[in-house]
């Protein structure tokens, strides 16, 4: 049996283009023999400036409305402040404990299909709750300055390999942007598998 593929995904909880991606990326580890290497970052990281961001959120709204249309998915979309950070530092404590895919899945729809604020601990320690994670390592977790730290090191990574935005799968030296080219990751997954 061949070695497994890595595949980085560079990920941010508050974008909408992750939350899409949440639904949609899956094929890319139950279809082939890969290895997820879950890199999320905090805050603005590897998305478009606030000044820039709010002359978007207009287009995004109607472009991620489509996406969710499509998909029969529920679009709630968050409070424009919402911060990710503890969302993100709670994402590797999930990975830690095999959790990852749940945790995920439950925070991209409180914050997405239900309109939740995922800056509030509570938020997460429901979603916690929700998949078995302990709420005393939860409550660390989101305050770990090791955890925390991961974060900014993850964007910096994302920098130096040249990634510009979110969602962002990297396999070996082909760097894949946006939820809308999970097609070209499979493809890629595919053509590898088959050398």
């Amino acid at each position: 049996m061949n070695n497994p593929t890595d595949v980085k995904l560079f990920f941010n909880f508050r974008s909408p283009y992750c939350y899409i991606a949440s639904k949609t990326l899956w094929p890319i580890v139950d279809d082939f023999n890969t290895n997820l290497i879950w890199r999320p970052v905090a805050g603005w990281d590897l998305r478009s400036p606030p000044e820039r961001a709010k002359n978007k959120i207009p287009l995004v709204r109607q472009d991620i409305a489509r996406y969710a249309k499509r998909l029969g998915i529920p679009l709630t979309p968050p409070p424009s402040t919402t911060d990710p950070t503890i969302a993100g530092a709670a994402s590797l404590l999930a990975e830690e404990q095999d959790l990852l895919r749940p945790f995920i899945i439950e925070v991209m729809h409180k914050e997405w299909a239900e309109g939740l604020d995922i800056g509030d601990p509570d938020v997460i320690f429901a979603v916690g709750e929700k998949i078995g994670l302990d709420r005393a390592e939860l409550t660390d977790a989101i305050v770990n300055e090791s955890k925390l730290a991961k974060l900014q090191q993850h964007a910096q990574e994302a920098t130096e390999l040249g990634v510009i935005g979110i969602p962002t799968f990297v396999i070996g030296e082909q760097i894949f942007w946006g939820q809308d080219r999970i097609d070209f990751v499979l493809d890629e997954l595919r053509n590898l598998q088959e050398k």
